[in-house]
């Protein structure tokens, strides 16, 4: 981080020195915010004007033929139901309006030219007035139960903020098993899947990790600005890395994988409970964090022996010095785990007693409230409403497009225009899908938007060449989380790149180079393992 008088590259808080093994020094209100570009300006200028133009012309100006000749025994059976109701020509008016609506959405979510939530808002109103969707339909996407799952799912990662369990448990682990530079790495990876499985917020963890993460850094002569080395930067950007490719191990990992779940079991017709998509991503998940601790302490930024030993003598000891002031473990912190752990052990089983995860969280959730028995209060529970908000938008615009069937109408008309055919062999299929669902992440912020997007295409696809829904579908949600090249990729990646211990070209060296090698495991893993588990059935790759 650049001081003030640019001593060190470090922050001078206080005027008087700064001490790089202080962790209170890295709390988030101290970081410096980030400055928007110019480009983002401009963004954020034209956003606006641009969403009304583009809905204008789309809703009133063009003519889109494809339309016309829609192939009804395509479409999903609700939309196939709408088209038998309303008839051909108020059909079409829905799926116009739903395109207009749908497009001009993603204009404002990407420039961010108004608050998120405030795109979603308007969002739903807009399908209740233009009658995409009916009014009941449209407004109780509020209540779907993954929103609730959300919900309950902050309510019990308050109970680790509150209680600083998640803080305990790292820096324990840190000073029990970070005795080397490869040992610290290892134990980075292994905190961050034990928080994944408890906290669905990315930015969360990364707030969590930051000052220990800056304290072991700086204890390896990295303390940021032109004190840059291959440790600060290999521990800031896989730590990133970890992050993320932690949340992809668990369907409650992000709200994005609960919504490609949700769009994915609609499609099917049952649930994605949380242990099937825990027993595919688990080990792909572990399987690339170790991969790319390799790449980046190997290959991409490889350590020196100088960058291998502490240059602070005694560092590892304020760690211990910072767990130790922490106190002995509270009653509190007790049942906080106590309640996480029974939560994450329905989860994992939900299978076999039939629980919903949702049905699990809330009641993970009411214990926690109970006064005495539980650990928090309302006023203890961070609930980020504008991204429910945002949520409910995005679920909203999902029950539209299967309402219309837009996304499979889209797709059927682009791929004939592209003179696919109905004999288009399945690999050119999952190499297109799962291509642009990784790298669009090298230009939109919001995984939420990339998922509305890229999974009912994925379905769309599936329905339109006879592929099961699944063997698209799913290894395209897997990919979600792949948003750590550039720092305006995820909102983690954007809070880690003000440490500055890396730069522009660093983070896009390491991350392009994992996104490449995340590829290439998918389509490993559709030829072999994603067969195992019938996913991708036997014969269509390759």
């Amino acid at each position: 981080m650049k001081g003030k008088n640019g001593e060190n590259g470090v922050i001078d808080l206080n005027g008087n020195g700064f001490d790089p093994l202080d962790m209170s020094n890295y709390k988030l209100n101290k970081l410096p915010k980030r400055e928007f570009s110019k480009f983002e300006i401009w963004m954020h200028k034209l956003g606006g004007p641009l969403a009304i133009i583009v809905f204008i012309t789309l809703n009133y100006l063009v003519n889109f033929s494809f339309f016309q000749h829609i192939d009804a025994s395509i479409l999903p059976k609700e939309a196939q139901q709408v088209l038998q109701t309303v008839g051909h020509n108020a059909f079409v008016a829905k799926n116009i309006s739903m395109l207009a609506l749908f497009v001009a959405s993603l204009i404002l979510w990407i420039t961010e030219a108004i608050p998120n939530y405030l795109t979603s808002l308007i969002l739903i109103i807009g399908l209740v007035l233009y009658k995409v969707l009916p009014e009941v339909e449209a407004y109780h996407q509020l209540g779907h139960k993954v929103m609730w799952l959300n919900i309950m799912s902050f309510i019990l990662a308050s109970m680790l903020v509150k209680t600083r369990a998640a803080k305990r448990f790292a820096l324990w682990f840190i000073v029990k098993f970070g005795k080397t530079a490869s040992s610290i790495f290892i134990s980075f990876i292994v905190i961050n899947v034990i928080l994944s499985a408890f906290i669905s917020a990315t930015t969360a963890k990364a707030a969590i990790l930051l000052p220990i993460m800056m304290v072991v850094a700086a204890i390896y002569g990295a303390t940021g600005g032109k004190n840059k080395n291959n440790f600060g930067r290999n521990l800031i950007l896989q730590n990133l890395f970890q992050i993320n490719m932690g949340a992809s191990a668990f369907v409650t990992g992000s709200g994005a994988n609960l919504l490609a779940a949700a769009f994915i079991g609609e499609a099917i017709g049952k649930d994605i409970y949380f242990s099937d998509w825990m027993k595919v991503a688990f080990p792909i998940s572990i399987l690339i964090m170790f991969i790319g601790w390799i790449v980046g302490t190997r290959l991409v930024f490889p350590l020196s022996d100088k960058e291998k030993t502490p240059h602070i003598k005694g560092g590892m000891e304020r760690l211990k010095q910072e767990l130790e002031k922490m106190g002995k473990i509270s009653v509190e912190e007790i049942k906080a785990v106590a309640i996480f752990v029974t939560v994450l052990l329905l989860w994992v089983t939900d299978r076999w007693h039939g629980i919903s995860p949702t049905a699990v969280a809330f009641l993970g959730g009411v214990v926690a409230l109970t006064p005495k028995i539980g650990v928090v209060e309302w006023n203890d529970v961070d609930i980020p409403w504008h991204l429910l908000l945002f949520s409910a938008g995005a679920y909203t615009l999902g029950a539209g497009l299967k309402h219309t069937g837009l996304a499979t109408i889209l797709v059927d008309a682009m791929f004939n225009s592209l003179g696919f055919g109905p004999h288009t062999p399945f690999w050119v299929l999952y190499l297109i899908l799962t291509g642009g669902m990784l790298f669009s992440a090298l230009f939109f912020q919001s995984k939420t938007m990339r998922t509305l997007i890229f999974i009912p295409i994925a379905i769309g696809v599936a329905r339109k060449f006879g592929y099961p829904v699944m063997s698209l579908a799913f290894p395209v949600a897997l990919l979600i989380e792949h948003v750590y090249v550039l720092p305006f990729n995820s909102k983690p990646a954007a809070l880690l790149y003000v440490t500055d211990q890396y730069s522009w070209s660093d983070t896009f060296k390491f991350g392009i180079t994992m996104m490449l090698i995340a590829w290439a495991i998918s389509i490993v893993s559709a030829m072999t393992y994603f067969k195992w588990w019938g996913i991708t059935p036997h014969g269509l790759f390759f």
